[in-house]
């Protein structure tokens, strides 16, 4: 039985190559917790689609950067934080800009091309810090009806 939560860390390389590895781990954990498939699958394509944003954009070509996740498994829902030292962005401009993808189906995008607006919709709560690289925090409740209703979509994470 857990107390308060169970927490998980991994550290991989910025190569997407470790796409996949990140995908089984949570997706594994997920599925230890009791999610449904249809969640599990929604967590899976929120994590890949945060970290391939590493990969893809948090480090400068010949750059070695390392992806942390972090994973908080608690009684009512797992909390995923990926953590790149890499670029920072404006969290503001980012979120304001959050909508339909500039008039393409979702099968003409590939993985990597729908960014935060997928995480957004796939999670129940999604916060984002660029104090220091950048910090993708992703929340999905384990009984969805517990969500509360005036939690943020997405929104820029307390500063410390």
């Amino acid at each position: 039985m857990r107390t308060a939560s169970d927490y998980i860390e991994m550290n991989v390389p910025a190569k997407p190559d470790y796409v996949g590895v990140v995908r089984l781990t949570i997706s594994g954990l997920a599925n230890r917790m009791g999610f449904a498939f249809d969640e599990i699958e929604d967590i899976k394509i929120a994590v890949s689609e945060a970290v391939t944003n590493v990969v893809n954009h948090a480090y400068t070509e010949g750059e070695q950067g390392q992806v942390r996740i972090g994973c908080n498994i608690h009684d009512d829902r797992m909390e995923i934080t990926v953590v790149d030292q890499g670029q920072s962005f404006d969290v503001e401009s980012i979120s304001k800009d959050l909508g339909p993808v500039d008039g393409k189906s979702v099968d003409q995008l590939h993985e990597g091309g729908l960014g935060l607006f997928l995480i957004d919709t796939l999670m129940d709560k999604v916060e984002i810090s660029s104090e220091a690289g950048v910090v993708v925090m992703m929340t999905k409740y384990l009984h969805r009806d517990e969500v509360e209703e005036h939690v943020d979509r997405i929104s820029p994470a307390p500063s410390q």
